[in-house]
């Protein structure tokens, strides 16, 4: 009975002792900040500094989503389709060949494409055609040289077939 008092008296001390710890660390709560976007190819810009909700990358590590306040990084495109959420809700698909990503501390992120196209300007005929093509210039090619460039192209057309999916 001693010992049940005795952490009874105790309780108020410790939770005096834990009020006064959370209180001296620093506790910050993740919260929603602006997230100031950046897109661009060679021959265009896409966003420039636009505020967005999402965006979604085809990285080679996989394809993974930037909110604000993602951890920085820095990751490198293959191709693929990168979805951008807008804040009034409407969604933006940009198919890239290539690139690179970066996300910043104060939440701002740049995609830089060696080759940008929005979706809904793709030509399905057009890539169905050099689809086959790189596949035969696949099956055809005699060096490891034209093998792995083979390889580039037909990936870069497989990305593009599924962008139109």
């Amino acid at each position: 009975m001693a010992v049940f008092i005795r952490q009874i008296t105790r309780a108020p001390v410790l939770l005096q002792q834990c009020a006064r710890l959370a209180a001296t660390q620093n506790v910050s709560k993740r919260g929603y900040a602006d997230m100031a976007f950046t897109m661009a190819s060679p021959s265009d810009i896409y966003y420039n500094e636009a505020k967005v909700k999402q965006v979604d990358v085809p990285a080679l590590s996989g394809s993974f989503g930037i909110l604000p306040d993602h951890v920085p990084s820095l990751a490198v495109l293959k191709p693929g389709v990168v979805t951008v959420y807008e804040e009034d809700g409407s969604t933006k698909k940009v198919f890239v060949s290539s690139g690179s990503i970066t996300i910043n501390e104060d939440s701002s992120v740049q995609v830089l494409a060696e080759e940008a196209h929005p979706v809904d300007r793709l030509d399905a005929s057009t890539i169905r055609d050099g689809l086959a093509k790189a596949q035969q210039d696949f099956n055809s090619a005699t060096s490891d040289k034209a093998k792995a460039e083979a390889q580039i192209s037909l990936e870069c057309y497989e990305a593009l077939s599924k962008a139109l999916e």
